[in-house]
């Protein structure tokens, strides 16, 4: 159970402590505790290191929030989220959940974007962990996390619900059945000309996916599949397409991934752009479901 589950369910029984300097004081020990437990916690939510920004800036400060199933690098500044990393395991028997109709602020964040803020924007709500394979896998509670507004960035329509769709797809229904363990990092990647919402929420001009299967043996390279997708699509083009490099997604963001491997190991994978045992030709080209 995560941070935001428990303040749902604590806060009525909290209220009328609050007036009490004892209880203040035990609230203040329990937050610091809390704290430290969450942030040891924070490895096993990523694959070999919890993404870095390079250097300082406001463009890649971010604040880490664990969820159901996935953890998020949310950037108050941006009003997106910059980071977000999920495992992924075969769904199996497929779960029917009814889907949220409104997505949620999130009471962690300073800057609370809200479901409304993208009304009329022209951009759909895009998930970065997706909601078909968190909620097959981590069950309800994680299908609710993934509709709150730190997981949303804006996706044009024919990038979020065609293109993306298919990945998201091929990834939770093919890559995951094949591989049985894989790690999934995603996120947005913006340029130098900003543009935002009405909100002031900024709008990213492509999207990244890094997909990590471990290595069996210890000591030899993960497998590892790449994609930089723009923002301006039709939706039906190949996957194969918009293969890319880890080395030019940090490039392109700001971060460090994988900063645990050995550098040897690291610097070889993130270079590459091969999609050799993926089976990239077999579903690069499945139809959308819209």
């Amino acid at each position: 159970m995560n941070g935001q589950q428990l303040f749902r369910i604590f806060l009525p029984l909290l209220k009328p402590l609050l007036a009490n300097k004892y209880a203040w004081f035990a609230m203040i020990l329990g937050g610091m505790s809390y704290v430290v437990y969450d942030y040891s916690q924070r490895d096993r939510y990523s694959y070999e290191g919890v993404p870095k920004a390079q250097s300082f800036s406001l463009n890649t400060w971010t604040r880490v929030f664990r969820n159901e199933g996935f953890m998020v690098g949310y950037s108050e500044w941006r009003g997106n989220p910059l980071w977000v990393t999920y495992h992924l395991r075969p769904i199996g028997k497929k779960k029917t959940l009814k889907r949220p109709s409104r997505f949620q602020s999130d009471w962690r964040s300073i800057r609370r974007v809200s479901h409304d803020d993208y009304l009329k924007s022209g951009y759909d709500r895009g998930h970065m962990a997706p909601n078909y394979a968190i909620s097959n896998i981590y069950g309800r509670p994680g299908q609710l996390d993934t509709f709150v507004m730190t997981n949303i960035t804006p996706q044009r329509p024919h990038l979020n619900q065609k293109i993306w769709q298919r990945l998201e797809d091929v990834e939770a229904n093919k890559f995951a059945t094949w591989f049985k363990d894989m790690w999934v990092i995603t996120g947005p990647i913006f340029d130098k000309n900003i543009t935002k919402l009405r909100s002031g929420v900024e709008i990213p001009d492509a999207f990244y996916k890094i997909y990590i299967v471990p290595s069996k043996k210890k000591g030899d390279a993960p497998k590892t599949l790449s994609f930089i997708i723009p923002q301006k699509v039709k939706g039906n083009e190949s996957l194969s397409r918009y293969v890319s490099s880890i080395d030019e997604i940090e490039k392109r963001t700001g971060f460090d991934f994988l900063s645990k491997l050995p550098d040897h190991i690291e610097n070889k994978v993130e270079a590459s752009t091969s999609s050799k045992g993926w089976r990239l030709k077999q579903v690069a080209n499945l139809r959308s479901r819209y």
